[in-house]
């Protein structure tokens, strides 16, 4: 698959038969099980092999090559029935997303990214709670996420409303998830919805506090960025021309 050969490519890696080939013990001196598995399904045995030797830094460059890809309208053409096939018995994504429910935010798409690329987690304001943590959690530390990417965007409607404190139901609850970004950010003027300047930086301190409360409130991802097994980084979506800022 494209998608393949280029996190292959991102890795340092040749794409070819006998660049696994060498690697790979007998078939025979494998568990029948594992056996069974990997002849049933070799396209997903070699996306696991090169999902484990990506690096967090290719991992990134990769999404910044699929962006730059997104918004120049030159996207890789995928055959998704076949990405299905290969990813049906294992999947093996070498990002994870936390980003807002915002409609013109699709990871998969402003990363050009394909079927078992990337774990996302969705959620207005992109925040994080227990559960995205530890959905996060499973899929650093078990399934092999080599990035956790903070995925904030422009005009976030969220953000617009605990800028100007709405009450509804649970919505609530979740905006005041983002009320220390809010009071972070020193405006002396406007400090609404209505002052455009002012919503974006709280965006940003947003997608900065989402970064720190990761690596604060899960032991197991810090020790996973402080060993350098993953990175979690902040990014920003302009949802005008879908470019992604890294920070």
């Amino acid at each position: 698959m494209k998608t393949i050969a280029l996190l292959v490519a991102a890795a340092g890696f040749a794409l070819g038969g006998s660049a696994f080939a060498k690697d790979e013990p007998p078939k025979a001196a494998m568990p029948a099980a594992k056996a069974a598995a990997e002849a049933a399904n070799p396209a997903s045995t070699k996306v696991k092999e090169v999902s484990a030797a990506i690096t967090p830094d290719a991992a990134i460059k990769a999404l910044k090559d699929g962006n730059t890809r997104f918004t120049s309208g030159k996207m890789v053409k995928r055959d998704l029935r076949k990405q299905v096939a290969t990813t049906g018995k294992g999947q093996y994504p070498f990002a994870s997303i936390v980003s807002c429910i915002d409609s013109r935010s699709g990871p998969e798409l402003v990363f050009d990214q394909g079927i078992g690329d990337m774990f996302v987690a969705r959620v207005a304001g992109n925040i994080v709670n227990e559960d995205i943590l530890g959905s996060l959690e499973f899929a650093s530390k078990v399934a092999g996420s080599k990035i956790i990417v903070v995925l904030g965007h422009t005009s976030c409607g969220a953000i617009k409303g605990a800028c100007d404190d709405v009450k509804m139901g649970n919505l609530t609850g979740l905006l005041a998830k983002m009320k220390p970004a809010v009071a972070s950010v020193k405006e002396t003027g406007d400090r609404s919805s209505k002052n455009y300047a002012f919503v974006e930086k709280v965006a940003e301190a947003n997608v900065q506090d989402t970064v720190k409360a990761i690596r604060e409130k899960s032991p197991v991802l810090k020790e996973m960025a402080d060993k350098g097994e993953i990175k979690i980084v902040g990014a920003m979506l302009d949802v005008t021309t879908g470019k992604v800022l890294w920070y």
